[in-house]
């Protein structure tokens, strides 16, 4: 038997995906095989293709930042896995697949009772949220926050997890996307014709607790002053190279010598300082909102698995609010 798989063969945009299959073979010793049901199409798998990233992956790979599936078949060294079982895995690369296999240590338990599509979207794009607002900046119910970023995945689950906190949101987005902002109660900034530094020094002239920012650039540059007395910025997104990078922990050095009171914290799923155990502790939290409808993940499009392709020219469009998911053709 044969499973398929989307691989990148060369930098470049979606065309250079294909579809290539591969033998389907028994686990080893330690590891799962996993039946992919649910994949998120997110910036990551986009930026990993151009290599626009600190550590870019060798081509050719399989894109794929985290998956939903069942457990198919086990190794024999497997002591927890069970196959039928429903899982999850922030997997950085290889979800583009029919078939992954992996660890145990990597799975994450799912309530079978949950949409795996809708579960995709909490692996990663919820709990980069999450931990942004809650391990990172620490905001607690009142807090002026400005998200940067406000309409794609993470934006999305930001507003979301931002009313639920009852904070007092801003957020920065292209005017056709400001419906989204306001649905969950908070302010638009059109970045296309409005200076956000501007906007804010008028709307909150004593400062913000918090800024997440999704999309580095000029905007740290320009908008650190925008914290009060002890506000955090906090800044997920991608610096897209190695140089970007050291010019980002350049600035973490130096911003947060300044004795102002204001910080700059970097968040990443990767070189996250929290460790593993929060993220086991936060994902059933968040299932937890999902199951009791707390949260409720916008979808704007489903895609066939293999039509990774087609999903991922939508992405790169910028006409996307909420999340783009590939799911199996069973789905």
């Amino acid at each position: 038997m044969n499973y398929k798989c989307v691989i990148v063969t060369e930098r470049g945009g979606p065309e250079v995906m294909q579809i290539v299959e591969n033998i389907l073979r028994p686990p080893t010793d330690k590891e799962v095989r996993v039946r992919v049901l649910a994949v998120p199409v997110c910036l990551p798998d986009v930026q990993a293709r151009y290599g626009q990233t600190p550590i870019a992956p060798k081509v050719p790979f399989v894109p794929g930042y985290a998956i939903v599936g069942d457990v198919e078949a086990i190794g024999d060294g497997v002591k927890t896995a069970v196959p039928g079982n429903r899982v999850a895995a922030l997997t950085v690369s290889g979800g583009y697949s029919e078939v992954i296999y992996l660890t145990e240590d990597k799975l994450i338990p799912v309530p079978a009772s949950l949409d795996p599509a809708e579960v995709s979207t909490l692996i990663l794009n919820y709990i980069v949220a999450y931990q942004t607002l809650h391990r990172s900046a620490k905001v607690k119910a009142g807090d002026k926050v400005l998200i940067i970023g406000a309409s794609g995945g993470v934006g999305t689950a930001l507003l979301q997890l931002g009313q639920l906190a009852g904070l007092k949101m801003y957020g920065i987005a292209s005017a056709s996307k400001h419906h989204i902002l306001t649905a969950y109660g908070a302010t638009p900034i059109d970045y296309h014709t409005q200076d956000f530094v501007e906007v804010m020094r008028q709307a909150e002239p004593d400062g913000l607790e918090a800024v997440i920012d999704g999309m580095g650039g000029d905007y740290l540059n320009r908008g650190f002053s925008l914290l009060n007395d002890g506000g955090v910025w906090v800044a997920y997104g991608n610096p897209l190279s190695f140089r970007g990078l050291l010019r980002l922990l350049g600035k973490l050095i130096w911003l947060n010598l300044l004795p102002n009171g204001k910080s700059l914290k970097l968040y990443g799923t990767t070189t996250s300082k929290f460790g593993k155990r929060p993220f086991l502790e936060d994902w059933p939290k968040l299932f937890n909102l999902l199951e009791t409808r707390q949260i409720d993940p916008i979808i704007m499009q489903k895609f066939p698995l293999l039509e990774a392709a087609q999903a991922n020219a939508l992405l790169e469009s910028g006409d996307v609010v909420g999340n783009v998911i590939l799911v199996a053709s069973e789905q």
